[in-house]
């Protein structure tokens, strides 16, 4: 039986320079790190929170 995970399409949007080095490191863990980078994450809370500390970084793309 295949899993049918709910997946969301994250494109970074900003720069990380100048930032305070947590909300790096968190893009960093998101697998982003050059504006115009995307990447597909499993939407789970932790993902979500991750995002949401960087909401003015990155946009969402797409949600599966």
């Amino acid at each position: 039986m295949a899993s049918t995970a709910k997946t969301i399409k994250v494109e970074q949007t900003g720069s990380p320079l100048r930032r305070d080095h947590t909300q790096q490191e968190t893009l960093i863990g998101l697998g982003l790190n050059k504006i115009g980078r995307t990447r597909e994450l499993p939407d789970t809370p932790m993902t979500r929170g991750m995002i949401r500390k960087v909401q003015h970084l990155v946009r969402i793309v797409d949600q599966k």
